[in-house]
């Protein structure tokens, strides 16, 4: 455990169970992690999904923590909040009532199995980026430069902030 708590943040997604309820449950899960606390979250955005098109639509949103956890254990936590939500993991892209990405964890720049920070792929995604510069307009990416840079490169990606009551329309 870190003594002198690291700024993280988490993306956080989910297309099944009433996704924006899960969401927000999920913010409350981060918020009562161990040695940690919520600092701000951004607004809930609607999203087609990636990869694996023949599923609903996604609700994606960004948390900012303080932590004392290390980057290993931040991540071992989020997997288990995972999977106290009934995260199943059937394949790649799949369906899912809860999805926890560590995007960043202060300056950090890692590669290890199962973690490597900067988020390899959040540079690419405007469901990342948008609900990112919300809650941090300013921020730098490790490596990567700055944020508003990478948002510039997204803004042909389609999403749309939803209310937290957002409901999925009948098909």
């Amino acid at each position: 455990m870190n003594k002198n708590p690291a700024h993280a943040y988490i993306a956080l997604g989910s297309n099944l169970a009433n996704p924006a309820q899960q969401v927000l449950r999920a913010f409350n899960a981060l918020d009562k992690l161990s040695n940690s606390q919520l600092l701000a979250r951004s607004s809930l955005y609607l999203t087609a999904p990636v990869g694996y098109a023949d599923q609903p639509d996604f609700i994606n949103a960004v948390a900012h923590i303080t932590t004392e956890l290390t980057p290993a254990q931040l991540l071992n936590a989020v997997l288990e909040v995972e999977h106290q939500f009934g995260r199943e993991r059937t394949f790649q892209n799949a369906p899912r009532i809860l999805d926890l990405d560590v995007l960043l964890y202060d300056d950090t720049q890692q590669h290890e199995a199962g973690l490597t920070l900067p988020h390899p792929r959040m540079h690419e995604r405007a469901f990342v980026l948008v609900p990112l510069a919300e809650i941090a307009p300013d921020l730098l990416i490790p490596g990567r430069g700055h944020l508003s840079t990478w948002l510039q490169a997204v803004q042909n990606q389609d999403l749309h902030k939803v209310a937290d009551n957002w409901q999925p329309s009948e098909r």
